[in-house]
Parts: C-alpha cells; sequence; structure tokens
C-alpha cells in the first residue's frame, strides 16, 4: 500500500508528532511506502513531499493588522492547502489518507480534496478538537463539555481560546464552517487513543464512521527495561497550568516525604512555579532542572521513583507515562481523561482525583512507603505499547479500505 500520513508539524513537537514519524517508520518496516504532508518549516525532518507542503502559519505570531487578518481567513479554508493537496494525490495517488492534527493551518480543505477524489481516509484523534473548539474541553482552570451539543458559540461566549474573546470567536467560526461543509462526515474511520476520548467524541456526534479506541504505541527498538527502586519523584513535561503542576507542588510540600521532587520542562507557568517554591519554602525539596532531552531525560526517568502527571483537563494517552512505564517506573495520575486507562491502581501508580491537594499529597505517601514492582510494569508496557501489535490493528483498519 502507499500510505499518506498529514500533519500540521513535520518535526517532532510533542506527542503527535512522536505518534505520527514513529507510525511512517513502522508502515515501512512493514514493507509499505509512505508520503508526508505538512506545513513548511525549518525545522521538518527533509523528505521528498516537501514541494507540496503549504506555507507556515503561526496564529499565534504578533503582527500587522492585515497578517492577522490573513491568518484568519486561512483558518477556515485554506485555497492554497486544497490546491496542494490535490497536486500531491494526484502525482503520488496514494491508497489511503491516515490524518493526525491537521485543523487550523492544514484546514478541512484537504478532507474535502480526498473526499471528492474518494480517496478513505483514517484520523487519528490525538486531542478533542473535533467536539471542542480550543481542543483543550478546558477553559478558566476548569474542565467544560459545554459545546458537546454542537453550540460551538459557547466558545466565544467564554473566551475560551487562550484568553482571547477574538481567538474564540474565530476558534467558534471555524467548528461552525467544519459543522456546516460536514467536513467530519467525510472522514471514513476514527482512531482514539484513548477509550475516554473515544466516549466523547461518540457523544458529540460529529462523525459518522466508526470511532474505535486504540492505545498509542511506543516506537520500534523501544528498551523495556526495569532498573532498581529509585529515590525522587518527577515531573516531566510542559510547565502549563493544565498539568496539574501547582498543585502537584502544594501537595508534595505537605507531604513531608523524605524524597525530593524534580521538575523537568519549561513552559507558561515556569514563573510562578518558581514563586511558589519559594514562597512554601521548598527550593531544597522542590527543584527545577529546566528542559531537558535524549539521553540525559531517559537518565532521569529512569532512576526517578515515580513519575507524576495530576492533569486537570482531559489528557489523551500521554507518552511521558508510557515511556516511563517502559522503564519500570511507577506514576501517579490524575482520574481525568484516558490517563487512568494505563495504570493498574495500587500495582502500576496511584490514580489521585484532579485538583485535589490533599488526595494528591495522600498518593505521594503511599508511593513513598510502597514497593511496586518495576520489573512487572515494565513487563506489562512492552506488552500494551507493542509497535508490533499497532501495525497489525492499523494495517486491518486500512485493508477495510484498501481492496
Amino acid at each position: 500500500m502507499k500510505i499518506l500520513l498529514v500533519n500540521k508539524f513535520h518535526y517532532v513537537k510533542g506527542g503527535s508528532e512522536t505518534y505520527y514519524f514513529s507510525l511512517g517508520d513502522l508502515l515501512r518496516k512493514k514493507g509499505h511506502e509512505v508520503i508526508w504532508f505538512s506545513m513548511k518549516d525549518e525545522r521538518n525532518v527533509p523528505c521528498d513531499q516537501e514541494k507540496y507542503f503549504v506555507e507556515n502559519v503561526d496564529f499565534n505570531a504578533s503582527g500587522n493588522p492585515m497578517q492577522l487578518m490573513k491568518a484568519s481567513a486561512h483558518l477556515l479554508y485554506s485555497t492554497e492547502a486544497a490546491r496542494k493537496f490535490a497536486k500531491l494525490l494526484d502525482d503520488e495517488k496514494p491508497d489511503i489518507i491516515h490524518m493526525n492534527i491537521f485543523q487550523s493551518q492544514l484546514t478541512g480543505s484537504i478532507v474535502e480534496v480526498a473526499h471528492k477524489k474518494h480517496i478513505p481516509i483514517v484520523y487519528t484523534a490525538h486531542d478533542l478538537k473535533s467536539v471542542c473548539p480550543n481542543y483543550l474541553m478546558m477553559h478558566h482552570r476548569r474542565v467544560c463539555e459545554d459545546c458537546l451539543d454542537g453550540h460551538y458559540w459557547h466558545c466565544a461566549r467564554n473566551g475560551c481560546m487562550k484568553g482571547s474573546k477574538a481567538k474564540s470567536i474565530l476558534a467558534s467560526m471555524e467548528a461552525y464552517v467544519y459543522k456546516f461543509r460536514k467536513i467530519y462526515g467525510k472522514i471514513d474511520f476514527v482512531i482514539t487513543p484513548s477509550d475516554f476520548y473515544r466516549r466523547k467524541i461518540t457523544e458529540a456526534g460529529v462523525f459518522q464512521c466508526p470511532v474505535e479506541y486504540a492505545r498509542n504505541f511506543l516506537p520500534e527498538g523501544t528498551v523495556y527495561q526495569a532498573g532498581g527502586r529509585g529515590d525522587y519523584f518527577l515531573y516531566f513535561g510542559r510547565l502549563s497550568r493544565e498539568k496539574g503542576i501547582l498543585t502537584l507542588i502544594r501537595a508534595f510540600s505537605r507531604s513531608k516525604v523524605s524524597q525530593k521532587l524534580y521538575i523537568v520542562g519549561s513552559g507558561p507557568e515556569e514563573e510562578r512555579i518558581r514563586k511558589l517554591v519559594a514562597k512554601l519554602g521548598q527550593e531544597d525539596r522542590i527543584l527545577l532542572l529546566g528542559f531537558k532531552s535524549g539521553d540525559e531525560l531517559k537518565e532521569i526517568v529512569a532512576n526517578s521513583l515515580c513519575v507524576c502527571l495530576p492533569s486537570e483537563w482531559y489528557e489523551n494517552g500521554p507518552y511521558s507515562i508510557m515511556e516511563a512505564q517502559a522503564m519500570g517506573r511507577p506514576v501517579i495520575v490524575s482520574q481525568n481523561g484516558g490517563l487512568p486507562e494505563l495504570v493498574e491502581d495500587g500495582k502500576t501508580g496511584y490514580i489521585a482525583q484532579a485538583g485535589d491537594v490533599a488526595d494528591l499529597r495522600d498518593k505521594i505517601r503511599k508511593m513513598a512507603a510502597s514497593s511496586m514492582d518495576n520489573a512487572y510494569i515494565a513487563e506489562k508496557a512492552s506488552r500494551v505499547f507493542s509497535a508490533d501489535g499497532y501495525a497489525e490493528y492499523v494495517l486491518k483498519v486500512y485493508e477495510k479500505f484498501v481492496k
């Protein structure tokens, strides 16, 4: 088969890109041809399809009013993306298209092009953009499901999109354009990395096709190996409020455990975190290590006692937890979204109530006093995050549409 993979970023920016590139590698190793469609960027991984990529659009960048108007028009429909995507399809003739994050920068125009050419589309829903204009199902620090009923004006009313009324109005308009043009109704199959996302997307009823849950996989070559018990708690990832990082700091400061908490990453809450740590007098127990990656990050994770992700939004199936478990690390997560699906409570970690400082404090204390089987955690991860198992699944999905 010739498979076209689509994602708005063509460099590793987050979990969806890890999936996108890992899936491409996996499909090639199984003997299939993989081609790509994305947005131009100097950080892109080189590929033969770069000439078809659309110009870079950054909705977060500041600019003059004319630039902002142009970007806003692009958000609703991109003639450039439609034209270049059609050219790619005509030249390469893929058997199937597997879309990842395409909204906003690539737009629903490419879905319409593929649908008109009768090329089947599989879509992996890495976020909740299809049912929530700001994709988080959260605004002003609270979970929100107002738009599940298809009335997207809630986003504009609440100022959901990054606290900006203008961006929220645009996000609502984008959602209504997709609704009236029936963009999601033109997709043939949806994969969600968590069963929670499957339920929410099914509840919203925006797709007319099957929506199935298939847990994400870890890349081929992942080493599943458990070391001994570590000596510190660890948070690694984006330092943003929805990740529950401020709640974690408050809970850890009250836990009085002997271990330290290492915080690895960068993000918008970094300065607030530093001030909170100082205010609580925890500078000697809670250490901010900054952004780390590659082997340095792997070593930090491998030597931890436990990895914490007490998110306060609807997480999907985060790679940070999967990678930690591959190293045999137990985890503490919140009950939100797909996180509980990754944990055997009491055996591979603990599940805390989102935003509940006291409950999270208690789970930290339990973890410090427990002795979980690191080898069991790594062995289970090798089974449930298997690349070969995922390849078998996704190829069966493709075969439903490619005869």
